[in-house]
């Protein structure tokens, strides 16, 4: 019988456990494949399984372990990868339940299956994702809604929803989100748990044909985890030099080391909005209250205006158009290679999608050139507000957990306060950081009224990851949110 207590012990405590023979990676993936038999139904978290794999591999790591092999900081912990643009050999890769590409088998590794495995982890299986990653919310026509532990009516928020479900479920400790425009933030905001994103460069983006793919906008591979420490001992079997990315940094941190430091002293800048966002009152207030906390740690606390002069509304179709470009790439590659999904298999799309292809293939250069130009008015409003702080702190996200639809089209909300929001990305305050590269996170902040997750963004000033991870850590030292799992039903329905 699955351990619930196993399921929701933390990374660095079972890698602490398989080094004393506390207890075996067989135990654990056996564990966690009863787990996932026994809840992931009512979540739609994992959309393929790879348990045959997963067996042969912890026995492979107990015969290590066992045989006083050197083994690396993740040795037989269970994880699960994404099923986006996300691939492992073998392994279908639908690029977020697409229909058309049901039995379409990868033969490759992302960089996060890569150095997951190689760092010792186990790959249990790819978890839920919208199509082509181009909304904050995880649906789509072929898998159908991921469900939030905290509310099964609820989504789990996306892209990377469906890992998001499965860790703050219990079904593994740690999984990938990749991160377009808050695709780890956001569901870890609704599902409770801690999503980092690193600076860009500091985590490789491997993308083919076009290498340079990921500076379009800034794209990201990235942990969803409980807790602080465990995304930095993610962060670090993740991050470091890849030959095949240009935008690869060659450091070598290791950042579970910062996660100790003290923040007193430290000048930490305060949005509610980000100067332009609608946000729901019940958010806004636990985020505020949450705040207050860094001043107990001996930090400062200013609200401040960041001089954003753009609508939320153009801020969001900007977005929309910086990603429509990468997905077109993508989808003329499947044409190239006899598979037309525009054309032949259009119905496998939302409407919402196909509308910003429409405008994605009437875009011209002046339309893209523009395009980077207001991303980097918000760049260097950003900027500006690090010239004199250490730190800006945003709500993650303007809502709380929408329902999910019954048509495979579930959407964000249409309106906050009264304001229309476009319900794609309107009501997320994450995407700002993939238009300027700098590391943020968010971190559950507390609950709202109907006792769902609310979370805060960190952000911090470019490369300065360790100032992310020791602001997270000092907050979570203050204001633990572990016993919040404790709401998650524990039956099956």
């Amino acid at each position: 019988m699955a351990n619930v207590d196993l399921a929701y012990m933390s990374v660095a405590d079972l890698s602490l456990k398989i080094r004393r023979r506390e207890i075996s990676p067989v135990e654990i993936i056996e564990s966690t494949i009863e787990q996932i038999e026994k809840r992931n139904d009512r979540l739609n978290a994992f959309v393929y399984l790879g348990f045959d794999e997963a067996r042969q591999k912890a026995k492979n790591a107990e015969k290590a372990l066992m045989s006083g092999e050197a083994i690396g900081p993740l040795h037989g912990i269970p994880t699960a990868m994404k099923d986006l643009f996300d691939f492992y050999p073998g392994w279908p890769s639908t690029l977020g339940g697409i229909r058309a590409l049901k039995d379409n088998i990868a033969d490759n590794h992302c960089v996060y299956a890569e150095r997951i495995e190689q760092s010792g982890a186990i790959l249990m299986g790819k978890t839920n994702s919208p199509v082509m990653g181009l909304r904050g919310v995880t649906d789509n026509y072929l898998f159908g809604p991921t469900r939030n532990p905290f509310d099964l009516t609820k989504n789990s928020g996306g892209s990377s929803g469906g890992g998001a479900a499965a860790v703050a479920d219990g079904l593994v400790p740690i999984a990938e989100g990749t991160d377009g425009g808050g695709s780890i933030r956001i569901p870890a905001s609704w599902c409770g748990l801690y999503g980092y994103k690193a600076s860009f460069g500091r985590v490789p983006f491997v993308s083919r044909p076009n290498a340079f793919g990921a500076g379009n906008i800034f794209l990201f591979e990235g942990t969803l985890t409980r807790n602080v420490e465990d995304a930095a001992i993610g962060l670090n079997a993740l991050s470091g030099y890849h030959p095949r990315d240009p935008f690869s940094l060659d450091m070598d941190d290791d950042f579970s080391k910062t996660l100790g430091r003290s923040i007193k002293g430290w000048k930490i800048a305060y949005s509610p909005d980000f100067d332009v966002f609608p946000v729901d009152q019940e958010v806004e207030n636990v985020v505020t209250n949450s705040v207050k906390a860094f001043e107990d740690m001996g930090a400062h606390v200013e609200k401040v205006n960041l001089g954003i002069k753009r609508s939320q509304q153009e801020l969001s179709d900007l977005w929309c158009r910086l990603m429509i470009i990468s997905n077109i790439e993508a989808l003329e590659e499947f044409k190239k290679g006899g598979l037309d999904i525009v054309n032949d298999y259009r119905n496998d799309l939302p409407p919402e999608y196909v509308s910003w292809l429409e405008k994605g293939y009437n875009m011209d250069i002046h339309d893209i050139i523009r395009d980077q130009q207001i991303r980097t008015e918000i760049y260097d409003a950003i900027q500006d507000i690090f010239e004199d702080y250490d730190l800006l702190i945003t709500p993650t996200l303007a809502s709380l957990p929408v329902e999910n639809a019954d048509n495979g089209n579930t959407k964000g909300p249409t309106q906050i306060n009264g304001e229309a929001v476009d319900p794609l990305i309107g009501w997320c305050l994450t995407y700002f950081t993939n238009f300027t590269g700098h590391p943020s996170a968010s971190i559950p902040a507390g609950l709202s009224n109907s006792n769902m997750p609310v979370g805060m963004q960190i952000i911090g000033k470019r490369y300065a990851d360790e100032d992310v991870l020791a602001a997270s850590a000092a907050f979570e030292r203050i204001k633990p949110w572990h016993d919040i799992y404790n709401l998650i039903q524990k039956e099956t329905v």
